[in-house]
């Protein structure tokens, strides 16, 4: 018999295209894990250790179509033996495919219900590590260099992770940033986002509002790439916006824009917008003097009154290298 939540009466679920053929050992797998992430099977898992609403304050928000995972698995083209990092895995929708595609999972959940029902499910198998941590406080680099370290010595051959992640909207911007600069420890970073903010981080204009601090910091870490939008009603519940999947090729370290110092480099980026409007030689004259920065953004091709808004990436390394040395 299903179990239901007391929760204010919700519109049916959505339709969902129909799934393609998966392989036998993927049908084996999820059949002996009861999987049904629909729905019904996603009342059933968080009503499973008791009546449980989905947290506003973390961002839950389960995906119910599964097809959209398995997209998402393919952006990231996760095949047997990659190790995947996930954030937030929830009820395990995504997880469950992540380990059908062949790959160990490291995920990190901050609800210790949601660990717990992970950890239920998944029992049975030794592809899923399930850290009870808050991500933005995780030291995650340890995590995965371990792990990665133990699979090159049982010979994997394998150099870098991926991280495959449906995370909460409202630490969007705290996680981009605490994994763009990992190109060491991973390869792909493919995260389901708000649309607006996907299509910010792929291709934000110049000259616009939306073109931002952030900008600065994917491109220099990372290639982004809009992949697909995604609409709200594949969501229990739904969220008051539409989401989408945005994948970000990491960069190695040898592939980052040359400066002078990179921490250096995003304070100067971060006074910049800090007045907007201001003109450079105003917002940067905390760095030198204004004919100072006149004459560095004229060596760049930019006139004195130059605004943040109209640099691109590489005017501000070419910026920030020249008042560097002044």
């Amino acid at each position: 018999m299903l179990l239901s939540l007391s929760l204010s009466p919700l519109p049916p679920p959505p339709l969902r295209p129909p799934l393609r053929a998966p392989p036998l050992r993927a049908v084996a797998a999820s059949a002996e894990r009861g999987d049904a992430d629909d729905y019904h099977g996603t009342l059933r898992a968080l009503n499973s250790r008791g009546r449980r609403a989905p947290r506003k304050s973390l961002g839950q928000h389960y995906m119910l179509n599964s097809v959209i995972n398995e997209q998402m698995a393919g952006v990231a083209q996760v095949g047997e033996g990659d190790v995947v990092l996930e954030i937030g895995p929830g009820t395990g929708s995504l997880t469950n495919v992540l380990i059908d595609a062949g790959a160990s999972v490291v995920a990190v959940e901050k609800d210790p219900h949601m660990a717990d029902l992970m950890e239920d499910r998944f029992g049975r198998t030794d592809q899923l590590l399930v850290l009870r941590e808050d991500f933005i406080k995780c030291d995650i680099r340890s995590h995965l260099s371990s792990l990665l370290k133990s699979k090159k010595e049982m010979g994997a051959g394998l150099e870098y992770a991926k991280v495959v992640a449906n995370i909460p909207f409202n630490i969007s911007t705290d996680v981009i940033k605490q994994l763009l600069p990992m190109g060491d420890i991973f390869s792909d970073v493919v995260l389901l986002l708000q649309d607006e903010t996907a299509l910010r981080l792929a291709d934000a204009s110049l000259r616009t509002s939306e073109y931002r601090p952030i900008n600065i910091f994917v491109n220099f870490y990372s290639d982004p790439e809009y992949q697909f939008k995604v609409e709200r009603t594949n969501f229990f519940p739904y969220p008051n916006v539409d989401a989408a999947v945005i994948r970000f090729k990491l960069k190695r370290n040898s592939e980052y824009p040359t400066v002078v110092s990179i921490k250096s480099f995003f304070s100067m980026v971060s006074s910049a917008f800090n007045g907007k409007r201001k003109m450079l030689r105003k917002s940067l004259q905390h760095l030198c003097s204004s004919h100072e920065v006149e004459a560095a953004l004229s060596n760049v091709g930019l006139p004195p009154t130059a605004r943040p808004e109209e640099l691109t990436m590489d005017d501000f390394v070419r910026l920030h290298n020249l008042i560097s040395n002044v």
